[in-house]
């Protein structure tokens, strides 16, 4: 065995600092996710646990660790919304990750719940990019020996979607333009997108 690598099993504990998992498995994409409560109340939430899952059609997903509320609405109105979480916007990310109940995250922060083309929950208006989705599935979590976690993963089809128009070039979205922020590792390490780490790879035929 090479005598320079860190070994661990999970299962024992990392015995460092911080867990270096969700630092190598980075930077990943925020799920800034808002919702509309069933009788009414305005929603927004970072996730650090977000991805798509499928193009066509366009299945996203986030999986919130607690049932929070972001969960909650999206299982009892069948909605949310993905806004992309931006440099200009870094700020009001991490307000609206504050959870106390009663909050209105959106007046919080100072954003705009905006009204969507197609579902009822709200987007963030000052975000260039928002995706409204209708929920297709909702699975809470199991680990190997079988215990039900207090994760819950949310999947929703992407129905309606707002870009900038900036962000459009020759019909090409331009995600360096966007300026994108994306979850690191350690307790408060983020990074931004910028055009110097943009290359190109085609696939091989």
């Amino acid at each position: 065995m090479n005598p320079h690598f860190h070994r661990y099993e999970p299962r024992h504990g990392h015995g460092l600092a911080h867990d270096p998992i969700p630092a190598i498995l980075g930077p990943r994409p925020i799920g800034w996710i808002s919702t509309r409560s069933a009788d009414g109340q305005p929603n927004v939430a970072p996730y650090s646990f977000f991805n798509i899952f499928n193009y066509r059609p366009p299945i996203v997903a986030f999986a919130s660790v607690g049932k929070k509320d972001s969960v909650r609405n999206a299982e009892a109105t069948g909605e949310f919304v993905y806004n992309l979480a931006t440099r200009t916007l870094a700020e009001q990310v991490n307000l609206s990750s504050l959870e106390q109940s009663e909050v209105n995250e959106f007046a919080l922060a100072g954003l705009t719940a905006a009204p969507g083309m197609v579902v009822a929950a709200p987007r963030v208006g000052e975000s260039p990019v928002a995706m409204e989705c209708r929920v297709t599935q909702i699975q809470q979590l199991s680990a190997l020996d079988g215990r039900t976690l207090e994760t819950w993963m949310v999947f929703g089809e992407v129905v309606a979607v707002h870009i900038d128009q900036a962000l459009l070039a020759d019909g090409v979205y331009d995600t360096a333009a966007a300026q994108h922020i994306l979850r690191g590792g350690g307790p408060a390490d983020y990074f931004e997108v910028l055009p110097q780490g943009l290359f190109q790879m085609r696939r091989p035929r």
